[in-house]
């Protein structure tokens, strides 16, 4: 599989539907597919073209999981290990900072198999929460973890706390330093994939906002408003307005649209218009559908994005 770059240029973020951006892999190619993203907002152009290459790496490595007959849950928990693990994305390393300088972290995934879930928020200095999320599913005795109670759970179950300065980066600095005293709304990245024997699957993490209060949990861990999947409908992972997404339930109601039977662009589209409309809120999201096919939007002026699948180019954008 061959890595081709299709960089489009961003559009006004007046209007959802002049923003769209879609990779429209259909089912008639059959086999599996992955989409990632790394957060919508404004972007230097330098920084946009490190979002593209690493939302590449992510999107390949993830399409070796599934070359190899992973399922779709593997592939977007790997896909997002590699951007919480890239300095260049607020996830993990590089994630924002509260109003105290201090990292907390917010992330989420689901299969659309049995509707398993498992999420963590408000955790403190972990440097992969989309894997401690991922135990949090695999345990199954509770959906959603907060703050110690959740850095708790992540000990007990093997992973090891890091500093703040661990995954602080200059970046998130020069970010945190330019928010204050104002909220600054904060990217995020996530990923969704159908593996070979249509199963889908959803990842979402984040730092959240830029100088969020201590405590703020955002839409990314919360199922319906940042992730969620159902094999019935798709997948889908939000990036931008957390606040708004929430009140909107932004991820459920993209899933139930394609339910109905919208094309994942078309889903897409008019989700983020509802949330212009109804609570002018911006951002952006992607999707896959039960049938494997792969579509996203965004309301703001960026969002680096990269698909792969089976006999498909890699492509990506913003």
């Amino acid at each position: 599989m061959s890595n081709h770059s299709e960089n489009r240029p961003p559009s006004s973020r007046a209007n959802p539907d002049e923003t769209s951006i879609t990779a429209s892999w259909g089912a008639a190619a059959g086999g599996w597919t992955i989409l990632v993203h790394g957060g919508a907002g404004d972007r230097m152009p330098e920084h946009v073209d490190r979002q593209l290459q690493g939302c590449r790496a992510a999107a390949l490595e993830a399409a070796q999981v599934l070359r190899r007959g992973g399922g779709a849950l593997d592939a977007v928990e790997r896909a997002v290990v590699v951007l919480e693990d890239d300095p260049e994305f607020n996830a993990g390393t590089g994630a924002s900072l509260n109003e105290e300088g201090l990292v907390e972290l917010d992330a989420s995934l689901m299969e659309g198999a049995g509707l398993r879930a498992g999420g963590v928020c408000a955790l403190p200095p972990f440097r992969n929460p989309i894997s401690i999320a991922r135990a949090v599913l695999e345990d199954g005795r509770h959906v959603l973890y907060a703050g110690e109670g959740a850095a708790r759970f992540a000990v007990e179950h093997g992973f090891s706390r890091c500093s703040n300065e661990a995954l602080t980066t200059e970046l998130a600095k020069q970010r945190w330093l330019a928010a204050r005293p104002r909220a600054n709304r904060g990217d995020t990245v996530g990923a969704v994939a159908c593996d070979a024997t249509g199963t889908v699957a959803a990842a979402t993490s984040t730092g959240g906002r830029a100088n969020k209060r201590p405590g703020r949990v955002g839409d990314s861990p919360v199922l319906g408003a940042g992730t969620y999947a159902d094999n019935e409908a798709g997948a889908c992972s939000a990036t931008g307005d957390g606040e708004a997404f929430l009140r909107i339930g932004l991820a459920r109601s993209a899933i139930d649209r394609m339910r109905e039977g919208a094309a994942p662009e078309a889903a897409a589209r008019a989700v983020l218009q509802t949330v212009r409309l109804r609570v002018g809120g911006t951002g952006g999201i992607i999707l896959v559908d039960r049938l494997g096919r792969l579509g996203l939007a965004r309301s703001a002026a960026t969002m680096a994005w990269a698909a792969a699948g089976e006999s498909r180019e890699t492509i990506s954008g913003c």
